[in-house]
């Protein structure tokens, strides 16, 4: 068997709507639930939108408490947007109660709008192309044709300017498809200097800007260009288990050699990962409480008054779980696959269904542990395998796969895998630093791809807390004699204040999450390590605008005392929100965070000079981080991994292979 899928059947499916757990996906009965409740309150009518339509979860006591059986506490939280009003309220409803438990109304000005709707970029459109500014530019460069025309809206930021306060922006910048068949080539031929900023709560373009760039970028460069001459080198690679996977999975729960994790799946952070445990001989360790990317800002470096606002938050602007794709066997998943469907929700209140949300299965990762015994000659290998659960969002131009790893000897990994088709703009000729050359007059200017994992440990209970080590050069001297020695410096990190660090490589800078009461059997507290990959944080200036409203990716590592309502790095409503929301706000409180009931936070990502070899569309690139044990287990856990079942047969060369 290769490339398969397990397939749910109509009566399991169904099934699956119903909640078991309190940490259970929201289901399409509950989103139907939450409208009566809110349309029965007021929170209704021709202008009304909702966003942010998630699972609240519970108490850490009430989820502690409960048992299969019992009546399962349910809360969901939504964002009501009265467009015509220009109201924003924050609620949450008790499902079962049938009431909202919680209100509160937002300013825009103080705290920001709600997500872009899924109707604005329409709006935005239509505004644009209605304004008589724009079309006279565009005709000034040649284009007559509004149909050939592509708008791009995108969120607005913050810039200081005071018509925009209070308002719903967007800003669109567009570009021309070649022609009708090759729309998804129009990234070749950006419409340079041309900028409407659109106010969509009066419906018109409050400013427009012309810069006077002359042309359109002419090449065509078409991925999908049927004039590629396909290779025909690449032999069948399948990849068969012909038992099936080693994993089960039964009511969101994923169990895989020791591992046991609970999956779940929200409109605005994609997959959450939650209740992640390791089985150790009798017992269920728990590691993580919950894992999820609770953000990512793309900050944009060329600083051109048709570029110099371009920042995105992809989570909180763009809900990026709802963009996620319907992923497709044999492309995006390879082997014995397990699909899980998601159920987000519209901007009506209305639940959708993403089909194949979440891609589950189990890989070779080459070698486990290896040794031949220099005395015997015996040699004796074990192959490495690793389960994949992933997804993957399309936001724009751009798409993002996330993917966590779980190892058979307890290391689990976040990788981030950023593909799709770099942002262009039209670029002067000769020198220019801001954006990379990818064709006669089109650039792509430098940016940045900056994640922030959330990461809400449980190391062998809820009392944890986090150490920095660094590697530490000894000089020569009376305890050193020949100047060979080094060791670590240990830092404890105690309150909020002390653990915003930064990731340095050239000391080896890694955390370890240890827990505070237990202990191996040598007495070392039991802990995790979060190894960073050390790359640069934000990069734009201090006072910059996108610092203030991102302000977590000025920092590697935050730590803040556990808050369930605690959950996003740059605040709850980042669109058009000023700053200083989110993590700073968190952290402010300065409270203990050593032998207490933790958060820890990863900022992590990539900084991209675009290359000719990422156009048309880009290879993978990847960013991410290690969690591995450290003193969790007291000795090497994979000790009892059989021999691959595969024998010889998996080692024999060619030649042997083909006698």
């Amino acid at each position: 068997m290769s490339d398969t899928i397990t397939e749910t059947p109509p009566a399991e499916a169904a099934a699956l709507q119903t909640v078991k757990h309190p940490l259970d996906p929201i289901t399409a009965t509950e989103i139907t639930t939450l409208k009566a409740v809110l349309e029965a309150a007021g929170f209704a009518g021709e202008s009304t939108r909702y966003s942010y339509v998630m699972l609240r979860e519970p108490a850490r006591e009430t989820l502690a408490a409960f048992t299969s059986g019992a009546d399962i506490p349910r809360e969901i939280g939504v964002l009501v947007t009265d467009l015509a009003a220009g109201a924003l309220t924050e609620i949450v409803v008790d499902i079962p109660a049938k009431a909202i438990i919680h209100q509160r109304s937002l300013d825009p000005k103080v705290d920001g709008w709600g997500p872009v709707l899924d109707e604005d970029y329409v709006a935005a459109e239509e505004i644009a192309k209605a304004d008589p500014r724009f079309v006279e530019a565009l005709a000034k460069r040649g284009i007559t044709d509004l149909d050939t025309v592509f708008c791009c809206p995108l969120s607005a930021g913050v810039f200081g300017f005071e018509e925009e306060e209070g308002r719903r922006m967007l800003r669109v910048l567009s570009f021309q498809a070649p022609s009708a068949d090759a729309i998804h080539a129009l990234w070749a031929h950006p419409i340079e200097g041309v900028v409407c900023h659109v106010d969509l709560t009066e419906r018109k373009v409050l400013r427009f800007v012309d810069t006077g760039f002359p042309t359109v970028p002419a090449q065509n460069d078409d991925y999908l260009d049927p004039a590629i001459e396909k290779r025909t080198t690449m032999k069948p690679l399948n990849i068969t288990q012909p038992q099936g996977g080693s994993f089960t999975m039964e009511d969101n729960v994923l169990s895989w050699e020791n591992w046991s994790i609970r999956v779940g799946f929200n409109g605005r952070e994609g997959l959450t990962l939650h209740d992640i445990r390791f089985r150790d001989g009798d017992r269920d360790r728990s590691i993580l409480n919950r894992a999820s990317v609770s953000e990512m800002v793309v900050p944009y470096g060329e600083p051109q008054p048709t570029h110099e606002w371009q920042n995105y938050f992809d989570a909180g602007e763009y809900q990026f779980g709802r963009l996620a794709n319907s992923l497709v066997l044999g492309c995006d998943c390879l082997g014995e696959i397990h699909y899980v469907d998601a159920t987000v929700v519209d901007d009506f209140c209305n639940p959708i269904e993403i089909k194949n949300a979440v891609c589950i299965h189990e890989e070779d990762f080459g070698t486990l542990w290896k040794h031949t015994d220099i005395f015997t000659g015996r040699s004796d290998v074990r192959r490495q395998r690793r389960l994949v659960v992933s997804f993957f969002v399309t936001v724009g131009n751009y798409d993002y796969g996330f993917y966590w790893y779980f190892y058979l000897d307890g290391k689990i990994e976040l990788e981030c895998k950023a593909t799709g088709i770099v942002f262009t703009s039209g670029r002067p000729e000769g020198d220019y630093e801001w954006a990379t050359e990818l064709a006669p007059q089109l650039g792509a200017p430098q940016h940045q791809h900056m994640f922030s994992a959330r990461l809400d440990f449980a190391i062998d209970g809820l009392k944890n807390r986090v150490d920095e080590i660094d590697v530490k050069r000894v000089p020569m001297g009376p305890g050193n004699p020949v100047g060979n020695a080094f060791t670590r410096q240990i830092t404890r990190l105690e309150t909020e204040s002390d653990a915003q660090r930064v990731a340095r490589n050239e000391l080896g800078r890694v955390w370890r999450i240890s827990s505070a009461e237990a202990t191996n059997y040598l007495g070392e507290p039991t802990a995790y390590v979060l190894a960073p990959e050390g790359l640069p944080l934000l990069l734009a200036d201090d006072a910059a605008s996108i610092t203030q409203r991102a302000g977590f990716a000025t920092k590697s590592l935050w730590v803040t005392k556990f808050d369930r309502d605690e959950m996003w790095a740059a605040g709850y409503t980042p669109n058009q929100h000023p700053g200083g929301a989110g993590l700073p706000a968190y952290a402010a409180a300065n409270r203990s965070v050593d032998g207490e009931d933790i958060v820890v936070w990863h900022t992590f990502g990539l900084t991209h000079f675009p290359r000719t070899e990422d156009w048309p569309v880009m290879p993978v690139d990847y960013a991410g981080f290690k969690l591995r044990p450290e003193n969790f287990f007291d000795r090497n856990p994979t000790l009892d991994v059989p021999k691959d079942p595969n024998g010889a047969k998996c080692c024999r060369s060619n030649k042997i292979a083909a006698e």
